[in-house]
Parts: structure tokens; sequence; C-alpha cells
């Protein structure tokens, strides 16, 4: 792709949209009484570092890793917690519906590519939580989505 195509994070609107949609979705998430109780002790912090992972994973600002860790700290976060599949899926549906109240892109390009993080992102989550305290992160990147596949057929919609 050439450099004037967009990164998701742009596409998105940065990091004002990211904290929108983190601030919202956790609003719902302490009113769930399926993923409420996994988040009953959140920080009041924790909307913002998770806009700043999402954002840094959609090529935005290297933020989360600066000064929270990094991807390596997003895994320690769910180590032992024993998410079920059920949580995982409420969590995703939850998301979405957070990002269609705040005015995410809603543009097939960008909700496939949202939707394929948030699917792979959540899935990694549940299986680390499921590893107890044995989990070694140390070599774990951080993530980097994108449109798809480098030269695959998906292009933001103003490459069309």
């Amino acid at each position: 792709m050439n450099e004037d195509v967009p990164t998701l994070f742009e596409w998105a609107g940065g990091t004002e949209a990211l904290n929108r949609l983190t601030q919202t979705f956790y609003g719902k998430v302490f009113q769930d009484p399926i993923v409420g109780p996994v988040f009953k002790n959140m920080s009041p912090d924790h909307p913002a570092h998770v806009a700043a992972f999402i954002g840094e994973v959609f090529g935005g600002p290297k933020t989360y890793s600066e000064e929270h860790g990094g991807h390596r700290e997003m895994v320690m976060h769910h180590l032992g917690k024993h998410l079920s599949e059920e949580q995982r899926r409420r969590w995703i549906n939850l998301l979405a519906d957070a990002a269609d109240e705040v005015g995410l892109p809603d543009d097939p390009e960008f909700r496939s590519a949202f939707t394929a993080y948030v699917e792979w992102g959540s899935r990694l989550a549940k299986m680390n939580s499921n590893l107890g305290e044995t989990c070694d992160p140390e070599t774990e990147p951080m993530p980097a989505w994108g449109w798809g596949v480098p030269g695959g057929p998906y292009k933001p919609p103003s490459e069309k």
C-alpha cells in the first residue's frame, strides 16, 4: 500500500474517537451481568489504557508500549482470569454496540478490520486467561493491525 493510505487509527478518528469508544464500552460492561464481574475492580484509567492499546495496534502512537508495558503487560492482565466463551462473545458484542453508538466509521472495510482484530484479540485474551500463571509473555510482540493482508483486496474506501 502507498503511504497516503490512512492507518486504521487515523480512519477511526484517532485518540479522541478511541477514548470515546472505550468510555462508552466500559459503561456498558459495568452494567452487564456476564462481563461486568470481570471488571469490577478495574481502575478508572482502564478505558484510556485500552484506547491507547487499540490505537497502537491500529497504527497510532506507541503510547501503550512506552507508558504501560506493551503487549506483554496486556497479556499479564489476562492471566488467571479464566474467561469463558460466553464472556468473550459478550465483550465483542458490547464493543461493536459501543462502536456504533460513538460513530466509529461503519464502512465495510474498516468494520471488517476492526472486527477481525477484536475477534483475534479476544480469542488470544481468553486463551491467555486460562493459562493460569504459567504463561511467559516476555517475547510477545505488540500486534500491528491494518486494512488486510499486504497486497490483498482490502483498501480503505477512499482508495477504491
